[in-house]
């Protein structure tokens, strides 16, 4: 079981993009497309505010016909935001994005966002254990040690 902490560090990329909530949808698609990601955290100052996502885009925008470059981030992010700690553990986070179907998690340390977990990063993680635990059991088999 790994811990969260251990993911982030283990990240090739260690920034967590994040927007203000009067900026336009459109520049918050637009810094998602340009960095290949999901999701930003949005702050106000240090204090997280909401998050805003692909699937807020599409829904509340696309879907309902609004304009991207008139509407604000404050209009269309989720501002109920849950987060976790860094020692939660990844079984931890994948029951709780399963149970309230996220895709995405701030990671929050001492009240200030230290990382953005992602349902990737979770499968990524889970698929490098069974991979040592399936090599390490070949070696057993083998008598290897």
């Amino acid at each position: 079981m790994t811990i969260l902490a251990h993911i982030l560090n283990s990240k090739p990329d260690h920034t967590v993009y994040t927007i203000t909530p009067a900026a336009s949808v459109f520049d918050a698609v637009k810094l998602m497309a340009e960095k290949s990601i999901g999701a930003l955290v949005v702050l106000e100052g240090e204090k997280i505010v909401g998050i805003i996502t692909e699937r807020d885009y599409s829904r509340k925008i696309v879907l309902l016909a609004r304009s991207s470059k008139e509407t604000a981030v404050r209009d269309i992010m989720t501002t109920s935001v849950m987060y976790v700690l860094p020692n939660h553990t990844s079984e931890e986070c994948m029951a709780l994005m399963t149970e309230h179907r996220l895709r995405h998690l701030p990671v929050i340390d001492q009240g200030k966002l230290i990382g953005l977990i992602s349902i990737g990063d979770l499968v990524k993680d889970i698929i490098s254990e069974q991979k040592f635990i399936i090599q390490q059991l070949e070696h057993y088999i083998a008598g290897e040690r």
